[in-house]
């Protein structure tokens, strides 16, 4: 589901069952999980949302400001950037000879969403077939608070700077997404199908968490 709070569109998933109260989780990925008793309307839900909408949006701002590199990005050959997990001078990522800082960031964010589309695509085909599932297509974008999103028209969504994690982080977030095909909500259902694929799935939740200020341009 979706809201607007404070002039932003957000997306929250949520997770129905034998619960007396609602309750509304956001974890330090950024993901939103409101916990609701079963056959709750969606209007109560969305109503419990914006009542929390200054608590959700000051969160999701701490999350983004965390995620925001401590350290100031050398544009320059020998500067360092994140790819796959490991460093790599930027002239070893894209050309640099007689460009400008903008014109290097610009190269560089274009190299990532790239390299992205690449990576997602090719993990996307080996662990549909694992699943049995098979999303109706699948974008790159740029989020603050999101690596990666399902909605029920089967389309899948990622951000770009997953380029920049290791690749069995990257295949987490490409399996997380294709349960999503199976199970909507974050129930046991859908931990479990995860697990299944990718048993030591939350060591790559807390990668994500810990490290994903550091992927970022």
């Amino acid at each position: 589901m979706k809201i607007e709070l404070d002039n932003q569109q957000i997306e929250f998933h949520v997770e129905y069952g034998p619960r007396k109260k609602l309750s509304i989780q956001i974890y330090p990925s950024g993901l939103i999980i409101v916990k609701a008793p079963k056959h709750t309307e969606d209007e109560v839900i969305m109503n419990a949302v914006r009542q929390q909408g200054d608590k959700i949006v000051k969160q999701l701002r701490a999350i983004e400001a965390a995620r925001t590199p401590s350290k100031i990005r050398e544009y320059e050959e020998e500067g360092k950037f994140l790819h796959l997990g490991k460093y790599y001078f930027l002239h070893e990522l894209i050309e640099t000879q007689g460009r400008t800082e903008e014109e290097l960031r610009a190269d560089l964010k274009k190299f990532y969403f790239t390299s992205c589309k690449k990576v997602i695509n090719e993990r996307i085909k080996i662990y549909q077939k694992q699943l049995k599932v098979t999303p109706k297509s699948f974008v790159i974008e740029e989020s603050r608070t999101k690596w990666g999103s399902c909605n029920s028209a089967k389309q899948l969504t990622f951000n770009y700077r997953l380029a920049m994690a290791p690749i069995e982080v990257i295949d987490y977030v490409v399996i997380h997404e294709l349960c999503h095909l199976l199970h909507m909500n974050h129930d046991r259902s859908f931990w479990r199908r995860v697990g299944s694929i990718m048993k030591d799935y939350k060591e790559k939740e807390a990668y994500l968490a810990r490290y994903g200020q550091d992927m970022s341009l």
